[in-house]
This record gives C-alpha cells, structure tokens and sequence, in this order.
C-alpha cells in the first residue's frame, strides 16, 4: 500500500503561483511514476503532469511552460510548481502514484480567481 498526503493549494489571483506538494509513504519502492491530475466542475480527471522513477516528465499542452513537476527523492515528495496560473486552472488537484496499482490522494483544492 501507498498513502499520498498532498498538500499547498489555496486561492490564488490570476497571474500568481503556488507549489502544491505530494508526500509519498508505504511500500514506495513499488512506484514507477507519480503525477498530478486535476478535476473540475462537470469535467473529467485529466493529467497534469508526471515523473517517471528515472526524472521523465511529460505534461499537458495547457500547462507546458507555466508549471513543473519535480521530484525529492530523499522525501519521497513530488511537487508541482505553478506559476502564470489562469482561471482556468481552478480544479481539485490529486496526486498519483502508478505501480501494480493506481494510487490516489485526497485532492486539494486549487482557486485561481480576482
């Protein structure tokens, strides 16, 4: 079992930035990637952005040069720095970890408004 604890959104004007943060326990060494998706009211989950056990990232063509994905491995914490941030992007934010199974965190909500 993995448990993901997240952590740092809020509510942010537009143009602003936050660093939300996905702190990984358990039986980590199981993990082969671990991402952010986000949820929106009446939307799907979709992907964010992902790193690989070996630092690959990939990203969401919305999201590509405004956030980034990172990784301390000595904290098994994954976080996700975004900057520029637009209305647009207010969503519950979840962290995940993919290894024999797909782990989820709890989400945090994320608010990008005037």
């Amino acid at each position: 079992q993995v448990q993901l604890v997240e952590s740092g959104g809020g509510l942010v004007q537009p143009g602003g930035s936050l660093r939300l943060s996905c702190a990984a326990s358990g039986s980590i060494f199981s993990i082969a990637a671990m991402g952010w998706y986000r949820q929106a009211p009446g939307k799907q989950r979709e992907l964010v952005a992902r790193i690989t056990r070996g630092g690959s990232t990939n990203y969401a063509d919305s999201v590509k040069g405004r956030f980034t994905i990172s990784r301390d491995n000595a904290k098994n914490t994954v976080y996700l720095q975004m900057s520029s941030l637009k209305p647009e992007d207010t969503a519950v934010y979840y962290c995940n970890a993919d290894g024999p199974i797909r782990y989820w965190g709890q989400g945090t909500q994320v608010t990008v408004s005037s």
